[in-house]
């Protein structure tokens, strides 16, 4: 290895240890400061704890309703994320291998549909969907998190599907194979690790969302993020317990995305070739 090439290694160690410390810090010291008492807290965030405790999770997990609101994030994810991986690899199927100019201009306003914020459309949505919203907010914010998940979900399978060749349709077509059984059987297999990326974006995106589960969801049926909020009064704020429920409604997504970041990290780089 030449000394330019072993320079470049080195310098690039180097940055990468930057980011990686500046992306691990804050969650460092939101995990630092839930075993903290309040004034330990307020005197110095950035200090280790003193005593550690852990009155703040116990606290935290009474206040939050924890394993209720655990439990609606996990119906709503799951079952967000299911129907937006079953709608999407099939519409991005038919927009790769339709050649039409109607396909064309459909997956067109589709990626351009992803530049468009949510806050821009929030009122006139809301007051749109009112009454869906009133008569079944669980499924609604589903029906929300499909709709705006769509266009992406589907511009990443698109991507992946075009490096697939037609030759495997035409086989299966030969076969006796219609289009839904070629897909199901032998496209969406091959699919796998584009389909672990679709699934990490989208539960990530949705498990941590607060705004639209704030515009539609009732107390009885919040989710981790929207119990968080219970701590922030309007005089005072529980620091401790603030973050311990942080850490709790962290963690499960965590270990969601640690399992699956090798299909997660395949997907992208395949993905991405076309």
């Amino acid at each position: 290895m030449s000394a330019r090439a072993r320079l470049a290694k080195r310098i690039t160690f180097l940055v990468g240890s930057i980011l990686a410390f500046a992306y691990v810090t804050p969650f460092l010291l939101v995990f630092v400061n839930s075993v903290k008492l309040k004034p330990e807290i307020l005197e110095n965030p950035l200090s280790l704890p003193v005593s550690i405790t852990w009155e703040n999770f116990q606290e935290a997990l009474t206040k939050m309703n924890f394993f209720r609101s655990l439990t609606n994030s996990i119906i709503i994810t799951v079952l967000s994320v299911s129907l937006l991986i079953i709608f999407s690899s099939m519409l991005a199927y038919y927009l790769a291998r339709t050649k039409s100019k109607s396909t064309k201009y459909i997956f067109l306003i589709l990626v351009t549909s992803m530049i468009v914020p949510f806050q821009a459309l929030m009122i006139p949505f809301m007051a749109r969907f009112a009454p869906f919203v009133s008569w079944n907010n669980r499924a609604a914010l589903i029906f929300f998190y499909i709709g705006f998940g769509v266009a992406l979900s589907t511009f990443l399978y698109h991507g992946f599907i075009s490096t697939i060749p037609t030759e495997i349709d035409e086989a299966a077509s030969i076969d006796g194979a219609s289009d839904m059984v070629a897909f199901w059987k032998i496209i969406f297999p091959m699919m796998r690790p584009i389909t672990a990326t679709v699934a990490i974006i989208n539960a990530l995106w949705i498990w941590n969302d607060f705004l639209l589960p704030r515009l539609v969801l009732t107390e009885e049926s919040q989710t981790l993020p929207l119990s968080t909020y219970l701590f922030y009064g309007q005089y005072s704020i529980e620091y401790g317990q603030a973050m311990a429920g942080l850490v709790l409604a962290v963690l499960p997504i965590v270990i969601f995305y640690l399992i699956l970041q090798k299909q997660f990290i395949s997907g992208i780089s395949q993905g991405a070739v076309k």
